[in-house]
């Protein structure tokens, strides 16, 4: 059987950001869209997955070919830290995508969007969602901080996220996946999430504008 690597056409010894710019150039080649193959491109994820899980395999492992059972072993080995996979909401409405489409985060991987619409990243212990895009640099919109507005709301695609306390969002939003940046953080080893999402209906009114705070940052 290839090596995770080998699938993703690195050295055993690449580093983190040969592993994540290999990754997005293979996922655009395998994608089905892009002349590739529904099997090849989750060949690829497999493999992308195993790297980060650490399950990148030896000379004493069975060998294998079924795509499925690599996925498993890379679920199984789960990450110390849970990964986050995000997507810029203004990234959807430019390309006309709809946050309801099963396939957007294959659509986003294949378009070769930049850093801060796209990407992945790992949340540390007592760190919230937001500080930890922060503190992998990514500029996400915030106000308050504390749970009192809806700059920093997210929606939540795949997978859980705590959020230890709610006095804005609807039964209705929480029932569609929004949760707030600022206080939540994920409880599953994987997630997917659309930041930006601060103008869609319902959460406009739920904004605090940016003057009232010194360090907002905001899109408006």
């Amino acid at each position: 059987m290839d090596s995770p690597f080998s699938v993703l056409g690195l050295d055993s010894d690449a580093d983190d950001e040969e592993v994540v710019e290999a990754y997005r150039r293979r996922i655009k080649e395998a994608h089905p869209d892009h002349g590739g193959s529904h099997r090849e491109f989750q060949r690829v994820r497999a493999a992308y997955q195993a790297i980060q899980a650490g399950d990148v395999g030896g000379e004493d492992d069975e060998e294998t070919t079924d795509t499925e059972d690599v996925e498993e072993r890379a679920r199984d080995r789960r990450p110390k830290y849970p990964v986050v996979e995000f997507l810029n909401y203004e990234v959807i409405d430019d390309y006309g995508w709809s946050v309801d489409d099963d396939r957007l985060f294959e659509k986003a991987a294949a378009v070769g969007l930049d850093d801060e619409d796209f990407g992945e990243f790992r949340v540390r212990p007592n760190e919230t969602l937001l500080e930890a895009a922060e503190n992998r640099g990514y500029e996400w919109p915030f106000a308050c901080r504390g749970g009192a507005c809806a700059n920093c709301a997210v929606a939540v695609v795949e997978g859980e996220m705590s959020m230890p306390s709610n006095h804005v969002l609807s039964s209705e939003m929480m029932d569609r996946g929004i949760r707030l940046s600022c206080l939540g953080a994920p409880v599953t080893d994987h997630m997917q999430v659309i930041y930006n999402i601060k103008h869609l209906p319902g959460l406009d009114e739920l904004r605090l504008p940016p003057q009232q705070f010194g360090q907002v940052r905001s899109s408006d």
